[in-house]
């Protein structure tokens, strides 16, 4: 079947991979047809011609399925109209584009294109407005033809205005120049879309230096954002880039001595090995070691009045905890770890009112926006990302740095094992000498999603001064969850209570059975949850994004249970997902330009700035006429977001364990039964148990927990934090 018409409006689309559906008016006149397929150079106002068949779809009804397009040029002058008043061209809405249409008829294009000096005389329009126009027509052709050159080769609609926004009229000239640039200059493009644009558009030779340089770079950027490492073995990177780029070995070696010459990479023995780096990140690991060097050095010694504190918070602290205190008020630095119930958020808050009472200034930081939340939660003092303390602006970066130091007296971080080394870099460089810092965090806990291994490189150096909290407090040793965190850190099975406990387990053989038994258990038997609110007091979590029982499925299972379609419900199509009105809600991406606003409970309400990766809410409303929906986050902020940016969000009913790292929930659900032995470690049963406040309500197979309990995840992330610490701090 063929289909010609006009595009009224883009309804999806995927920018990563152009599927699009949109609203096409047929050349009859007739109702507006839904058509489906692969058209990421399509807009609204284009003129089209598709070849497909009417197909019919349980949610959505009758679609026309495109299989091939075209796009032809407006021949009447509505059709032009409708192209001109579409959004593409700047400055151009429907009134503007009648006039336009009026004056110049058939010819109009070809005016705007080949005479534009012609729409002066259109009234309304001045030189201003005609330079307008004529830029924005010229942007968009631009555009198809750079999507028209490079789509084949996986270059979306995103990266194609980028490269225009960096390249300008010469963008194909300066891709086939050196495709490889593109992987430093474009967001998004790496290596291997890349290599098939040098293959394919500009001709480069398999063996090509360029192509060699850029794949060794691509080895070392993939081994940091896969796996977390800092470098590669020499012999090992040249065995990546071998198999990866097809090469001899002499020239892949040779390619890398060059790229070392010329300080492309940076070479150095890391425990034995020859050590290859990308510039930046040998960089950042060898400013870290040498700055907590320099800030463990005690700062001038002051008298501290710990006996009157304890009385004002009407606490007294153990034996432990009041030598962690007292190390880390006399110390320039301290790191203080230990496992659940030991005391940290105690030791946390305790410093912080000892510093406000002497008069000095502390500022108390984690690196979610959940931790966070919690830190102020648990301490009663204001806490915030480390990101905000920084003040962060996007595209420019930390405005904190050595030129404008953060001014506080203590610096306390908390959750410092998710840190990764760029962040704790940015941190460092903004923290002037005399200024204590304080680093808290479990060092049994997952290692950050980032690359590097902070926290744990400082602890295994033995250079940097560490309490670690062993002693579990009284209150603590009665929760199953305490005791259960612990054994499992000790790489012993926990205790698999069924009743009269914080941690329950259900022996479930299979997934099948594992989905019906959590359907009953938020639907029909909330009581054992210990909440009337599933939707917001339970947490599932699991430890894959795939499978029967990964992130995807029980998303969707959980939305279709907990929060149904219903006639006075909108929903929106955003890629694979049906976002609808009343859904849980994750924030996925640091914002920091998202407006929000919070109703304060003595009337009025506040504002700001800034919605961060880990917020979760309920997306409460949805405008289709606007193109928006509203989230309400836990902590009563209300934004408005975009449909363009809800890439930004995902269905939070079930997150991974690695998702939840820095949060806690009232009741953690979490379903055990297989997967891949690379995600069923110890340390991530351990990160999913100590998110629960209340209750872990475990379902699934007890062999799944054993073999997580005896598979140690090591900290096998190639790293040079702890062999830097313990070189420089060997020669002070």
């Amino acid at each position: 079947m063929v289909l010609n018409g006009i595009v009224q409006s883009i309804i999806y689309r995927n920018a990563s991979n152009g599927y699009t559906v949109l609203s096409v008016l047929p050349d009859t006149g007739k109702q507006a047809v839904t058509a489906v397929g692969k058209m990421p150079l399509l807009d609204v106002g284009d003129t089209v011609e598709m070849q497909g068949e009417t197909t019919y779809n349980a949610r959505f009804g009758s679609q026309f399925s495109v299989q091939s397009y075209s796009r032809v040029a407006p021949s009447t002058e509505t059709a032009i109209k409708a192209y001109l008043s579409s959004g593409v061209i700047r400055g151009v809405g429907p009134s503007l584009a009648n006039t336009i249409v009026s004056h110049f008829g058939l010819d109009t294009l070809q005016i705007i294109e080949h005479d534009p000096d012609r729409l002066l005389e259109v009234p309304g329009i001045g030189a201003k407005k005609a330079a307008m126009i004529l830029s924005s027509y010229r942007e968009n052709a631009l555009l198809r033809n750079v999507l028209l050159a490079l789509e084949p080769y996986g270059v979306t609609v995103n990266q194609a205005s980028r490269m225009i926004s960096v390249y300008g009229d010469l963008c194909l000239a300066k891709i086939q120049e050196n495709p490889y640039q593109l992987i430093d200059d474009i967001d998004g493009i790496g290596f291997l879309t890349a290599d098939r644009i040098a293959q394919n558009v500009s001709g480069f030779e398999a063996d090509s230096l360029a192509r060699l340089q850029a794949g060794v770079r691509y080895a070392l950027m993939r081994a940091r954002d896969e796996r977390g490492d800092m470098f590669l073995p020499r012999e090992e990177l040249l065995l990546t880039c071998r198999k990866l780029l097809g090469a001899e070995p002499e020239m892949l070696s040779d390619a890398v001595d060059w790229m070392l010459d010329g300080c492309d990479l940076v070479g150095e023995q890391v425990d034995g090995v020859d050590a290859i780096f990308l510039p930046y990140l040998s960089k950042m690991e060898d400013y870290l070691a040498k700055r907590l060097l320099m800030l463990r050095n005690a700062p001038a010694a002051e008298v501290w009045d710990i006996g009157a504190v304890e009385t004002e918070l009407q606490l007294e602290l153990s034996g432990q905890q009041r030598d962690a205190v007292l190390a880390a008020l006399n110390a320039g630095l301290l790191i203080l770890t230990g496992g659940p119930g030991t005391g940290k958020t105690t030791i946390i808050r305790f410093i912080a009112h000892l510093m406000q009472e002497a008069g000095l200034a502390v500022a108390l930081t984690a690196p979610t926006g959940r931790a966070a939340k919690r830190m102020s939660e648990a301490t009663g003092f204001d806490a915030c990302t480390i990101h905000r303390l920084l003040e962060y602006i996007p595209g420019e970066g930390f405005t904190r740095n050595a030129e404008n130091p953060l001014l506080y007296d203590t610096v306390i971080v908390d959750e410092m094992s998710m840190v990764d080394v760029p962040l704790m870099y940015a941190l460092l460089k903004a923290i002037p000498s005399g200024t204590r810092m304080i680093l808290v965090g479990d060092s049994d806990q997952l290692p950050p999603v980032g690359c590097g291994s902070v926290l744990l490189d400082a602890i295994r150096s033995g250079c940097v001064p560490t309490c670690r909290l062993t002693e579990i407090f009284r209150q603590a040793q009665r929760s199953r969850i305490v005791q259960n965190a612990h054994l499992v850190n000790e790489g012993r099975m926990p205790i698999l209570a069924s009743e009269n406990s914080d941690f329950l387990f259900e022996e479930l053989p299979n997934p099948d059975r594992i989905l019906m038994r959590i359907t009953d258990l938020v639907l029909k038997e909330r009581s054992r949850l210990g909440t009337a609110e599933p939707l917001m007091d339970v947490q599932v979590l699991v430890p894959m994004k795939t499978g029967p029982l990964g992130v995807a499925a029980l998303n969707a299972h959980l939305q279709r249970v907990l929060n149904p379609p219903a006639p006075d419900k909108i929903e929106r199509l955003y890629g694979e997902t049906v976002f609808r009105e009343g859904d849980k809600i994750m924030q996925i991406k640091n914002d920091y330009k998202t407006e929000w606003r919070k109703s304060e409970p003595g009337g009025g309400y506040s504002e700001g700035i800034g919605v961060f990766n880990g917020d979760l809410g309920t997306l409460v409303s949805l405008n289709p006429d606007a193109k928006t929906g509203t989230v309400v986050f836990d902590d009563g902020r209300a934004a408005v977001y975009e449909y363009s940016k809800f890439d930004e969000l995902e269905l939070a009913y079930c997150i991974t364990i690695h998702k939840s790292q820095g949060s806690e929930f009232r009741t953690v659900l979490l379903p055990l039964a297989g997967g891949p032995p690379m995600l069923l470690t110890r340390n991530l049963l351990y990160t999913a148990i100590t998110r629960a406040k209340k209750l872990v309500y475990c379902v699934g197979r007890s062999e799944t927990i054993a073999r997580m309990v005896h598979t140690a995840q090591h900290n096998d992330r190639r790293t040079s934090l702890r062999q830097r610490l313990i070189e420089y701090a060997a020669l002070l």
